[in-house]
């Protein structure tokens, strides 16, 4: 049962996210720093950096590889347009983010221009144009989604099967990981009882970060940042806020609003406060986790530009050689920490959504 509605979890996380993604996708883009049209650009380590970790309409692998991601445009009074992002075309030809390119819709024939920033627009500036297209973000929570549903039926397939043995093969090597969120979350925050009622979020919760992260560490398959998009991580705090809000008891509202033992004057002051701290619990979930998987990425990335940087200087072949390798062991080290991060970051985000439904439903002792 606990597997079911982890994978109902997995359904409905990724469709909010998906809806959100959309609406939030344009706000990182940034231009890129190679194009077709021919000219060269001196190497500008920030446009790399956040070209990496942004959200685009295309996988990039390296150098000029990618793959072009679906364009899906809804124009208000002629429909839908579907087509792939590399249709957009510079004015002179070939496809460069330095530069606003040009699209036609293929069904309403509607001209579509993409700007520098990533925003899709109409050419007739009076035509509304509503921009639902599949990023690198959403086709990875694809992914993910597919992942965690396999992985999850798996598990209870083998259960179903095999009741009361020893698991093998992977269930045997997700057991352990299934077993920690368990007994080393649930339980000792919730206890028992509680905790069967919030398994199977805390587990979707679990698994899908720790996909996701893992998924942005793979080399040279496009550069995923799923879980350093505001998008998504706006989602899953704000999943973690109703259900604390509707599963509060009265216990917990009424501390809220009028805790107990505290004189009346300072009520003002206090309940204020408490209320607070509802909003700001989710807010702090959604920034620690994009802030904490961006940075990792940034500072590996960094060190790379490092490379780029002293060798469009000219810098003494000594030097360049010195800090190319640098910079090399300093990539592996922090990519290594990296995977460790990559669980740290579920295993907290999982754990303080266990303590925030443990807040809200604890029961009074006085």
């Amino acid at each position: 049962m606990i597997f079911r509605l982890v994978k109902l979890y997995s359904l409905i996380l990724f469709m909010i996210c998906a809806s959100v993604s959309i609406v939030a996708q344009h706000e990182g883009h940034v231009e890129d720093t190679h194009g077709d049209q021919g000219h060269s650009e001196k190497f500008v380590a920030g446009k790399y950096i956040f070209h990496h970790i942004a959200d685009a309409n295309e996988i990039h692998f390296f150098g000029n590889v990618s793959i072009p991601l679906p364009i899906i445009l809804y124009t208000e009074g002629e429909g839908f347009d579907v087509f792939l992002s590399n249709l957009f075309q510079t004015k002179t030809g070939g496809y460069d983010t330095h530069y606003d390119m040009y699209a036609e819709g293929p069904r309403t024939g509607t001209g579509f221009v993409k700007l520098k920033g990533g925003k899709i627009t109409a050419v007739d500036e009076n035509k509304g144009v509503w921009d639902i297209s599949i990023t690198k973000s959403i086709f990875g929570m694809f992914c993910m989604l597919a992942l965690v549903l396999f992985l999850m039926s798996k598990v209870a397939r083998s259960y179903a099967k095999n009741p009361g043995k020893a698991p093998s093969g992977l269930t045997n090597f997700l057991e352990p990981l299934i077993l920690f969120v368990v007994n080393d979350i649930a339980v000792p925050c919730l206890g028992k009882e509680r905790a069967d009622k919030f398994l199977p979020f805390l587990l979707t919760v679990f698994f899908f970060i720790t996909a996701s992260n893992f998924l942005g560490l793979i080399p040279f398959i496009g550069g995923f940042n799923i879980t350093g998009t505001i998008g998504v991580t706006i989602v899953l705090a704000t999943t973690v806020f109703i259900i604390t809000t509707f599963k509060g008891n009265k216990h917990y509202w009424g501390h809220m609003f009028n805790p107990p033992g505290v004189p009346f004057i300072v009520k003002f002051l206090v309940v204020p406060i408490e209320i607070s701290q509802i909003f700001i619990k989710p807010i702090v979930l959604m920034i620690r986790l994009t802030a904490n998987i961006s940075a990792g990425h940034i500072i590996i990335l960094s060190f790379v530009s490092l490379i780029y940087i002293f060798s469009n200087q000219g810098e003494a072949v000594g030097t360049g050689v010195a800090v190319g390798v640098f910079s090399t062991l300093f990539m592996i080290f922090m990519y290594l920490l990296e995977f460790l991060f990559a669980f740290l970051q579920a295993y907290v985000f999982t754990l303080l959504a266990a303590i925030y439904f443990a807040d809200a439903t604890q029961e009074a002792t006085h």
